[in-house]
């Protein structure tokens, strides 16, 4: 097999093998050529040691030396070039307790996760494949390699990464590799938040999001995200629904374009339903202010995950609004253009096109007209460039105060009042005409 390395890789292979090291394209990057899709990365490994390796080129930098990493920089891309290693005992489902150097290639591939991770390529030895990575490429599955309990219990993040990997590739986990994830799915509790995030945001912009059912199926969920697992079985007696809460959820999250910020509020937006339902006397199942708690179960798992304060922040507030309703005319769209926010608004009609696809026919004719002239009634307010924030009033601070008033509360109420005075009608936002309004206020 030939696989085509880009220009930089070569140069840092046959760098290090004319000095007399073994150098391979290996991991993830080799698995991709193999699926012809771009790889994110080239990682390198070597029977070069890390203080051989940084003499062998200009820009290096140490970025894992402990574990033999060294991150060679070569204009404006950098490389990961790894010395062949050897893992010692683990202690606590995340470290080696030491790392040995080998010169033997077998040893660092045999340390690693899954069979299809575990190959290398350079143009002289072409593919190597010693764990039967092809076949299950060929085959379609994620099997680890070698003893599927050692490698998990090795690196707990395993377990996730598999159920990641199968929503990437829609790959079917293995039977003995699936076996050992659910038995050690609770060793995951020692894997820090922020490896977990970093795994469960891949899987959710992955094209195959709905494997999350695996991952509740296996035991997964329950250690990283019980909040899933009380939506699972939740059924919505409603016209609108004819979907369980979770089941809707991942129909939902299927329905938006691979965007973090989507796919997590898909992924949010009822979770607050087990938690409000109730049922009348006709068996009628109702959600009321469901939206509300979906935005604070989303703040909470988002800062248990620690997410950064800008993503919160965005999928917390469209969380809140996914269900926003209200008949598609100019001033509800500018007002809701300034409760959600301008650059936020297209984010909102896609979650809301996303929630309605993912509903029952009630209706879904009508739900759809709705935002799609909401669509077209936002994008005719930027051309029009209608006054919906504060920013964008003809007059501020500055001009209540010369027309007496002080800055303070009042000055704030007033200025909202203004604005509200405006999204009735854009015609309005003129100097004049809100300074006759403040002054008609204020019996001037």
């Amino acid at each position: 097999m030939k696989i085509v390395l880009p220009r930089k890789v070569m140069m840092i292979i046959n760098n290090l093998q004319f000095h007399g090291y073994e150098a391979f394209a290996v991991g993830g990057c080799v698995r991709d050529s193999i699926l012809a899709k771009r790889p994110e990365d080239w990682d390198i490994t070597t029977s070069a040691k890390p203080e051989q390796i940084k003499k062998l080129f200009r820009r290096t930098v140490d970025t894992g030396i402990q574990h033999g990493t060294v991150t060679v920089i070569m204009g404006k891309d950098s490389f990961e070039v790894t010395t062949y290693r050897v893992d010692g005992a683990y202690e606590d489902s995340r470290h080696p307790k030491e790392v040995r150097f080998t010169n033997r290639l077998e040893e660092d591939l045999k340390r690693r996760d899954f069979t299809i991770n575990a190959m290398a390529y350079n143009d002289d030895v072409r593919l190597v494949d010693i764990f039967g990575g092809m076949q299950d490429l060929n085959h379609h599955l994620i099997r680890c390699v070698g003893d599927p309990e050692e490698r998990f219990s090795e690196d707990a993040l395993r377990i996730l990464r598999a159920v990641r990997f199968s929503a990437q590739l829609n790959f079917p986990i293995e039977t003995d590799t699936a076996a050992a994830v659910r038995k050690l799915a609770p060793t995951l509790k020692n894997i820090s938040a922020e490896r977990i995030r970093t795994e469960l945001v891949k899987l959710l912009v992955s094209a195959h999001p709905e494997r999350l059912q695996d991952a509740y199926e296996l035991g997964i969920t329950r250690v990283i995200l019980p909040e899933w697992d009380a939506m699972v079985g939740v059924a919505q007696h409603t016209p609108h629904h004819k979907y369980d809460v979770a089941d809707h959820t991942l129909r939902a999250v299927k329905n938006v374009k691979r965007d973090k910020i989507l796919r997590l509020t898909m992924l949010f937006h009822d979770m607050g339903k087990p938690v409000v339902k109730t049922t009348d006397e006709n068996g009628r199942d109702h959600f009321s202010g469901h939206a509300l708690v979906s935005e604070e179960i989303a703040r909470r798992v988002m800062h248990r995950l620690k997410f950064d304060n800008d993503t919160i922040k965005k999928v917390t507030r469209l969380v809140c609004y996914h269900d926003y309703r209200v008949e598609a005319t100019p001033k509800n769209v500018r007002r809701a253009m300034n409760r959600i926010g301008v650059d936020l608004f297209p984010y909102y009609l896609a979650v809301r096109m996303a929630d309605v696809k993912a509903q029952s026919p009630y209706h879904r004719r009508e739900k759809i007209e709705n935002i799609v002239e909401m669509r077209r009634l936002y994008k005719e307010a930027l051309l029009q460039e209608d006054c919906v924030t504060l920013r964008q009033l003809a007059v501020g601070g500055h001009e209540l105060m010369q027309l007496g008033m002080k800055p303070g509360r009042e000055m704030g109420s007033m200025l909202s009042e203004l604005l509200e005075y405006v999204l009735d009608d854009p015609s309005r936002n003129t100097k004049e005409i809100l300074c006759d309004y403040v002054k008609d206020k204020l019996g001037l």
